[in-house]
């Protein structure tokens, strides 16, 4: 029956893109070509004809072109889709799991503890809501290094939702399960792994989850204030350069890489709540 879905389910899918990408097709053909304006008309005003929003067909042909060769390296204001991806998904990793290292620890901690969740609460809701990159100008100002700045952000960013579901899942464990614990003599730190750890697994992998696209979202952004490399530079350079195309195509990419990191969390939540 599952798989009946499943299979139903992406025959549908298929079957609305290929008539959303005709739609956009027929609807978007550039205008038929206008006789040469005379020397007059240009004299009096007369105008070019107007950059268009690219055709599918049009990103076909350059992602083709773009995918056959995706790590070539020509300098710094050309380098391929690949290499770019590879640049925002290095740091991105490497902020996100310096979070995890801080965030689900103490958001055992604050799970655990009343007393701390108390002390901590309102730090966390103070620092929660400031957009991400509201801490640029201050990370460039203090590190002096654009790189570890992006990280820094993404770092940032992470933080708050792991810790939060840390908590959350850790707070909400059976009391029961944590007395039958105490009266086999566990210690605090073995309850917290063999106990609290499986039984909170799946909403901190939940948090996990969001936080890894909130970081694919903000490293876009930052990398366009920044430069240097990256995807989101790919995207301003080419909006730069006028490339409508080659914009449209860098978008898709971000969408495509950003789902398989979903995909990636949610198929090892899926794991762990059977396992459960």
């Amino acid at each position: 029956m599952l798989r009946s879905l499943t299979a139903r389910a992406a025959v549908l899918s298929m079957v609305l893109l290929v008539f959303f990408l005709g739609v956009w097709e027929l609807a978007n053909q550039p205008p038929e070509a206008k006789e040469a304006l005379t020397e007059y008309e240009r004299l009096m005003g007369g105008s070019e004809p107007q950059a268009r929003v690219p055709n599918p067909s049009e990103i076909g042909k350059l992602a083709v072109a773009e995918l056959s060769d995706p790590f070539y390296d020509k300098g710094p204001n050309d380098k391929g889709i690949g290499l770019q991806l590879l640049y925002s998904i290095k740091r991105v990793m490497f902020g996100y799991f310096l979070a995890a290292l801080i965030a689900i620890p103490v958001g055992f901690l604050v799970g655990m503890s009343p007393l701390m969740h108390k002390a901590l609460d309102p730090f966390i809701q103070v620092l929660k809501p400031i957009s991400p990159l509201a801490w640029m100008p201050l990370a460039l100002f203090i590190l002096k290094d654009s790189e570890v700045s992006s990280v820094f952000v993404i770092f940032i960013c992470s933080i708050w939702p792991m810790l939060i579901n840390t908590a959350f899942g850790v707070g909400a464990v059976k009391k029961d399960w944590i007395n039958i614990a105490r009266t086999h003599e566990l210690g605090k730190l073995r309850t917290a792994v063999t106990v609290i750890l499986p039984a909170a697994a799946p909403t901190i992998l939940t948090g996990m989850r969001i936080s890894i696209g909130i970081a694919w979202l903000v490293i876009v952004a930052a990398e366009m204030l920044v430069g240097g490399t990256g995807i989101g530079y790919y995207v301003w350079n080419e909006w730069n350069n006028l490339d409508l195309t080659a914009v449209v195509f860098s978008i898709l990419m971000i969408g495509i890489v950003g789902m398989l990191l979903d995909m990636m969390l949610a198929r090892a939540t899926r794991l762990v709540q059977y396992e459960e």
